[in-house]
């Protein structure tokens, strides 16, 4: 499996080892070129505005776009706001990949950034609390029919997943727990 981890913005290198310690091995994607060769991506968090504009500027949007039709996508924060159908506060575009409605910021500023314990939902593949941190994070307004929700933080989705795709408002790769990221290569495996 070459997962891929999008490293124009954000802690992707957390990633990198995040998924490392969930058994796989992640390369960066800046590139066309990059991108073409992984199997699947992980968006990480940072600003989604300023991803979005470094996404035209390298002539990826529209392949990340083709890439999310096909492959299996992961994204945290910024990455959340990037996959969803709609965004709000402010609006902006999105990629439209997973039948969410989110909410920018929607927890607070950078002061407002917190670490919670969470329960994950039954049959979520997640045993056992997962901790959970918050920065600047979106908030999962609505769901579609095909998403299916895994962990909840004060009644909102905040871990789901749609197909082949997983989306987290909060930032797994910034724990030693490697649990979400394995969800994610199962993901990768069946999707091969």
């Amino acid at each position: 499996m070459r997962i891929g981890v999008l490293a124009l913005q954000g802690d992707f290198e957390a990633h990198r080892k995040a998924v490392g310690r969930a058994g796989g091995e992640a390369r960066q994607v800046r590139t066309q070129a990059e991108l073409d060769q992984a199997d699947a991506l992980i968006i990480p968090g940072g600003e989604s505005t300023t991803m979005l504009k470094l996404l035209r500027a390298e002539g990826l949007y529209e392949k990340l776009a083709e890439f999310g039709r096909r492959k299996p996508l992961f994204g945290t924060c910024a990455g959340a706001i990037l996959l969803a159908r709609e965004v709000a506060s402010p609006a902006q575009e999105s990629l439209s990949l997973v039948d969410l409605e989110v909410e920018r910021n929607a927890y607070g500023r950078q002061i407002d950034s917190r670490i919670v314990r969470l329960e994950p939902e039954a049959g979520s593949g997640l045993d056992g609390p997962v901790e959970a941190v918050f920065i600047r994070a979106p908030v999962i307004r609505a769901v579609g029919p095909g998403v299916r929700v895994l962990i909840r933080y004060q009644g909102d989705p905040v871990l789901v997943e749609q197909d082949r795709h997983l989306v987290a408002t909060f930032h797994p790769e910034l724990t030693e727990d490697a649990r979400v990221h394995r969800i994610f290569l199962d993901k990768v495996a069946k999707a091969a």
